[in-house]
């Protein structure tokens, strides 16, 4: 079906040849996943069964026809059997879902009564029945690859070419477009496919092909995409010092709401009068004499409660737990060094820009 007979490819402007001795064969019917790197050659690959280039080394044969060979009066006439779904797609913006499929048929001058009758089971099979007369751009990412897949398909080829379908889809689209291709290749279709979908050649289990810098590294049947271990990975970096900021960070905001709610440090304070108690033998001090001192003779606790006025009376008791410092450090140090706390008449302490 496709034959690469130690194939050799060089363009111009390069030192490195895009493929070197490639050598394999597709039989009729098979799936065949071309794997590598971007620049290991697939895509070259793909260009010279399709007959967009031709060998500088080696022979190409497809469908029989040594590619090398074939004059260019008929290469239209061969592509007819092989083809071909691009990532971008490359519909015709201006013309319906059932013109852009018909146009090829339309091309290589097959009847109306065959176009009306290829078109819509072309569509049905790809799953877009009902939208033959939407335009492009009124389509989603997958309904436009499906409606490349059923321009390829509508001429009944020999063989699919796909080179990276599902680039630009998201991943359940792509599953559906791979279930397409799998269905398509169940019904006699051979299918050559170029990607980077590690995922999906791990679970399809079909023939791979692995190049490498231009070179056939490896030609498995039911494999896998291969040693994904070198390629790179994307993690979060850690930044360093993050928990020392966040923690000055904290400590600050703390010294601000203390700073908030506290008077000024530098406003007099007048002394905390202690609170009187009748004792037995006392009198209480009468309402003339508290007007010779010049204070208020209502006491703090008028109105209150017998209840409450013996709670405001009371010194309140905090049990709080013992905390043993002798394995932190702090021996002599005081309370404002060890709470991180600045004696002098700032407010803040730490770096201010």
């Amino acid at each position: 079906m496709i034959r690469f007979e130690h194939v050799s490819k060089h363009y111009r402007g390069t030192s490195k040849p895009a493929l070197s001795d490639v050598d394999f064969e597709v039989q009729r019917g098979e799936f065949v996943f071309l794997v590598g790197a971007s620049g290991s050659g697939k895509s070259s690959c793909l260009r010279l069964i399709l007959r967009e280039d031709t060998p500088s080394e080696g022979r190409v044969v497809v469908l029989g026809r040594d590619l090398r060979t074939l004059s260019t009066r008929k290469v239209p006439y061969f592509r007819r059997h092989v083809g071909a779904v691009f990532q971008d797609f490359r519909l015709l913006p201006n013309k319906t879902v059932f013109q852009n499929v018909a146009f090829t048929l339309q091309v290589i001058g097959s009847s109306r009564a065959f176009i009306q009758q290829a078109v819509p089971e072309v569509l049905a099979l790809v799953g877009l029945d009902g939208k033959e007369k939407r335009l492009p751009h009124e389509l989603s990412g997958g309904e436009q690859q499906r409606v490349a897949i059923a321009r390829a398909l509508v001429n009944r080829p020999q063989i699919l070419l796909a080179d990276e379908p599902t680039g630009n889809l998201d991943p359940a689209t792509s599953i559906d477009i791979m279930q397409l291709l799998a269905r398509i290749n169940a019904g006699g279709t051979t299918v050559v496919m170029a990607t980077h979908e590690a995922g999906f050649v791990d679970q399809m289990q079909r023939r791979v092909i692995e190049l490498r810098g231009g070179v056939m590294m490896r030609d498995e049947n039911h494999g896998g995409y291969g040693d994904t271990s070198q390629l790179p990975t994307l993690a979060p970096a850690q930044e360093k010092g993050a928990a020392a900021v966040a923690a000055l960070t904290a400590v600050l905001e703390l010294q601000r709401e203390i700073a908030r709610e506290s008077p000024d440090a530098g406003a007099p304070q007048p002394p905390a009068a202690a609170p009187v108690r009748e004792e037995a033998g006392t009198p209480a001090s009468s309402p003339d004499t508290a007007g010779t001192r010049g204070e208020d003779p209502a006491p703090a606790t008028e109105g209150a409660t017998p209840a409450e006025a013996a709670a405001a009376d009371r010194a309140m008791q905090i049990n709080a737990p013992e905390v043993d410092l002798k394995g932190l450090g702090l021996e002599g140090l005081g309370v404002a060094d060890r709470l991180g706390l600045d004696t002098g008449d700032e407010d803040e302490v730490g770096p201010t820009s």
